[in-house]
């Protein structure tokens, strides 16, 4: 019988007492002492296990916890100066995430009730009576959120204070996802109110905060234009660039070949490493860790042939990509182009990312991408004070999200900003050289990156019908003996009802490129699956009079079409009839 995969747990202790099957990272401890840092900042791409490891250090240390926890784990045989610091400690652990909320109001209330939460967690200190009337009375108050805005700030101060006052001990600081607030709130309209609140919030705690026996904060991206760490000459931060704690975010090697074996699919390894692998943090080459356990979840027993997948790709903010990608110029859609093809770019790296001049430079872009982990670093080199870093598609899965959601984004926006009133009159109106002249026009401000796959021209012209008002678009409906690629129909039965059937061409064997007699040909042969496969019988079945069939053949940035219209003869020669440019 397997352990049970670790699916969404966060909490150290859930995973060990329910003997799920862990990767151990308990020697992140040994390194955390070793290194000495006050203030610890460690940004790491979404799901790559910061909150577990946050909720580690609080298991670890966190004075009633059951050591029995940490029995067999790597961290028990470091020895005896890291084994004695075990429940040790008061812990405060603040989690910034719960403020994703979309609205200001909701946002600080989020994060008035974790700082509450972490009060009424350590209101032990109000039964030892050594807090005077007055300390009491305040410590109450942040408990039951009867305090004005403005004091927040010196809230984990304050608590900091009253737990030393009790124990004589400092206190352990954790902060996860600080900069969920900060981003959240860029988009939705109150991001200075944001950045103030954490600002003040972080210096009071980390800065003049005499009672702090160290702090490790978490989050995606290091904001420091804003001043959000204004002074911290004890921050230590700790990047994908850091040459330290490379291994602890994300799975080795080793760890994932383990894990295969345990659940009897070694076999497997190549496929999970071609699309899971490839980031290096730290100098260290990793796994992503939510998509491997994903996999591995979705593969044990009988789905082992399950096909692999994108599973980081809808968990990750994808916001700030998005709008950056929409108001790329064309030099940066190519850039994009090349990554998808397995090339690479090069490109200033700084890692201050700064949300209020976000939109000033076209480098942000790549900054992003490669800080959230949507692109890696193989290789560095220094010019004058710049930092220059080669960059590439970390694996396959990431790979996908470029082929799928930011092509589409560029599509979604050049239809979002065409007039497609020609587009509609030439294909209604049975104009074949009009109607390819009018998708010409849409592909060229396109990717021209297609990976020669029907399915993108697919998607693309399924997104030129988007919003149309006079008739409706069905897509991949079971018509015949097949499925038609599309089927445009009127509101009127008595009005034209269409079939179009795509496809893309590729060069031939020793061609570089394809001719105009190969495009031709292509449009020929979608007229002919028309026919051939009866895609117009569903149309006719709901009683439409006139039925137009287009065939469209793509290659790059240009497409063909022929048209024929009328029902489909038995037996149709499709070959130079019809109307069709050439």
């Amino acid at each position: 019988m397997f352990k049970p995969l670790p699916v969404g747990i966060e909490f150290f202790e859930k995973l060990i007492k329910n003997d799920y099957y862990y990767v151990d990272k308990t020697l992140f401890i040994k390194e955390l002492i070793d290194n000495h840092g006050e203030v610890n900042l460690f940004t790491r791409p979404r799901r790559f296990g910061k909150t577990l490891t946050l909720d580690m250090l609080r298991c670890f240390f966190e004075e009633g916890r059951d050591p029995e926890m940490f029995k067999g784990l790597k961290i028990m045989d470091a020895g005896e100066k890291y084994t004695s610091m075990m429940g040790k400690y008061p812990v405060i652990f603040l989690t910034l995430k719960s403020a994703k909320t979309g609205d200001e109001k909701w946002a600080f209330s989020a994060l008035r009730n974790e700082i509450a939460h972490e009060f009424d967690r350590h209101s032990n200190v109000l039964k030892s009576g050594s807090l005077d009337a007055e300390e009491t009375e305040k410590f109450k108050r942040f408990r039951g959120w009867k305090v004005e805005p403005e004091e927040y700030a010196e809230s984990i101060k304050f608590l900091c204070q009253c737990i030393k006052k009790v124990s004589g001990k400092n206190t352990i600081l954790l902060i996860d996802e600080y900069d969920v607030p900060l981003e959240s709130s860029f988009y939705d309209g109150y991001y200075d109110h944001m950045v103030r609140f954490i600002r003040s919030l972080f210096e009071n705690s980390l800065k003049t905060n005499d009672c702090l026996e160290f702090a490790v904060i978490t989050g995606c991206l290091r904001i420091s234009k804003e001043s959000i760490f204004t002074g911290l000459n004890n921050l230590k931060i700790n990047s994908i660039r850091t040459p330290d704690y490379g291994e602890y975010f994300g799975f080795t090697d080793e760890e994932v070949y383990a894990m295969l074996e345990y659940y009897g699919l070694s076999d497997k390894y190549e496929e999970v490493r071609s699309w899971y692998n490839g980031y290096i943090f730290g100098g260290k080459n990793v796994y992503n860790p939510w998509s491997t356990i994903m996999y591995l979840s979705d593969h044990i027993g009988d789905n082992r042939d399950f096909l692999p997948m994108s599973y980081w790709a809808n968990t990750s903010s994808n916001s700030i990509v998005k709008d950056l990608v929409e108001r790329a110029d064309n030099v940066t859609k190519g850039e994009i182009e090349r990554l998808i093809e397995w090339g690479s770019i090069e490109k200033p790296i700084h890692e201050d990312i700064t949300y209020g001049e976000i939109y000033k430079d076209q480098d942000n872009l790549w900054n992003f991408l490669y800080f959230t982990g949507y692109l890696k670093a193989i290789g560095e080199r220094g010019e004058s004070d710049v930092n220059y870093a080669t960059l590439v598609i970390p694996n396959r899965e990431t790979r996908y999200i470029y082929s799928q959601k930011i092509i589409n984004w560029f599509g979604d926006e050049i239809v979002k900003k065409s007039d497609r009133s020609a587009l509609f009159t030439a294909m209604l109106s049975g104009d074949a050289k009009g109607f390819e002249a009018e998708i010409n026009k849409l592909l060229k401000p396109s990717i021209s990156y297609f990976d020669s796959k029907e399915a993108f021209y697919h998607g693309f012209m399924s997104g030129l019908f988007v919003g149309a008002q006079d008739f409706a678009v069905r897509s991949n409906r079971e018509s015949g003996s097949g499925r038609s690629d599309l089927l445009v129909l009127p509101v009127s039965v008595f009005d034209r009802a269409f079939v179009i059937e795509i496809k893309a061409v590729t060069p031939k064997k020793g061609q570089r490129t394809v001719t105009a007699e190969d495009m031709d040909i292509a449009a020929d042969e979608a007229l002919k699956q028309i026919t051939d496969l009866k895609y117009t019988d569903a149309l006719m079945d709901e009683g439409y009079g006139t039925i137009g069939r287009y065939g469209i053949s793509f290659f790059r940035k240009d497409c063909r079409v022929h048209y024929l219209e009328g029902y489909p003869e038995e037996n149709e020669d499709i070959s130079g009839q019809g109307s069709y440019t050439g």
